[in-house]
């Protein structure tokens, strides 16, 4: 078998030619690749009358919620917002007197900042940024801290 391409013998020079050559190449094309088409749907033959069919029971498939439970859902999640809520006002004066390496009394901070907006927190948070010890942890905190600033700035 040889693989090595072969000059051409003929120059393609014109659109028309170069339209049949491709017609051509598509007629070879669709005479080479016929198949044979299968029923969509087979046909069972059988002598016992069919029995109702009934659904698998599926253990690991989750059931889908009832009109009942969805219809409780949007109370849940207002009732989940609202201790968020209250969680953090809560949170946001002992934040100080939670005894946690630098990191995560930064990434505590960074929470409060992205649930509140408040641009209070930031210079607590970068107090704590500067606290980090690993300087690639610390670079990523004061980022953190620029991306914020960024943020509050354009939500005036």
């Amino acid at each position: 078998m040889d693989i090595q391409p072969q000059a051409a013998t003929q120059s393609i020079s014109d659109d028309q030619e170069l339209a049949k050559v491709l017609a051509g190449v598509s007629q070879q094309a669709d005479e080479t690749l016929q198949f044979e088409e299968t029923p969509a749907t087979p046909t069972i033959v059988s002598s016992q009358p069919a029995a109702p069919a009934e659904p698998a029971a599926d253990p690991v498939a989750p059931s889908l919620p009832t009109p009942t439970a969805a219809a409780s859902m949007p109370a849940a999640d207002s009732n989940l917002e609202g201790i968020k809520k209250d969680a953090l006002t809560e949170l946001r004066p002992l934040v100080d007197k939670l005894d946690l390496a630098p990191d995560e009394k930064f990434d505590t901070y960074l929470l409060l900042i992205r649930s509140t907006d408040d641009k209070a927190l930031i210079a607590p948070a970068h107090a704590a940024a500067q606290a980090i010890p690993d300087e690639t942890r610390r670079a990523q905190a004061l980022l953190d801290i620029i991306k914020e600033i960024d943020y509050l700035s354009a939500q005036k």
